[in-house]
C-alpha cells in the first residue's frame, strides 16, 4: 500500500515537471504563460453591492505574446473597467453572474487586443480573487 502510493505520489510530482510543448496554430511551439493585470481592479457598480474588487490573470498560449499584452495592459484593465461599470452588483455576488462576467470581461479583452494588435492572443481570463461590496 505505501509503496503504491509513493509512486502515485512520484507521479504527481513528475507531471508537476512536465509542460506544454507541442506546435501550436502558429508554428511556434504551445506555452502556456499568465500576464497579471496589477494592481487589482476595482470599479462601482449599479445596483445592490456598490463595488468590486478583483484581480486578473490572462492566459495565452504562446510566450511570445506576453510582451505584447503588457503593452496593450492599459487598454486591457480600461475595458474591462468599462464592462464591470454597467454591471448589477447582486448578478455578480452569484456563480452564475461571476462566470458570466468572465466570459464577457475575456470577449473584451480579445476585442481590445484584435482591435490593437489583428491577433486575439488571450486564450482565457481568470479571476484570481473576487469580491463584490
Amino acid at each position: 500500500m505505501q509503496s503504491t502510493l509513493r509512486k502515485l505520489y512520484m507521479l504527481l510530482i513528475s507531471f508537476l515537471f512536465i509542460t506544454c510543448s507541442y506546435a501550436g496554430e502558429e508554428g511556434e511551439p504551445v506555452q502556456i504563460s499568465y500576464v497579471e493585470l496589477s494592481p487589482s481592479i476595482v470599479s462601482n457598480l449599479t445596483g445592490g453591492p456598490k463595488y468590486i474588487r478583483c484581480d486578473v490573470q490572462l492566459m495565452t498560449e504562446y510566450a511570445s505574446h506576453v510582451p505584447d499584452i503588457e503593452v496593450h495592459a492599459p487598454a486591457i484593465r480600461h475595458a474591462i473597467l468599462m464592462l464591470l461599470a454597467g454591471e448589477d452588483g447582486k448578478l455578480l455576488k452569484t456563480r452564475d453572474g461571476k462566470n458570466a462576467l468572465r466570459e464577457k470581461a475575456l470577449e473584451a479583452v480579445q476585442q481590445t487586443l484584435k482591435d490593437l494588435t489583428e491577433q486575439t492572443m488571450v486564450k482565457d481570463l481568470y479571476f484570481t480573487s473576487y469580491y463584490v461590496k
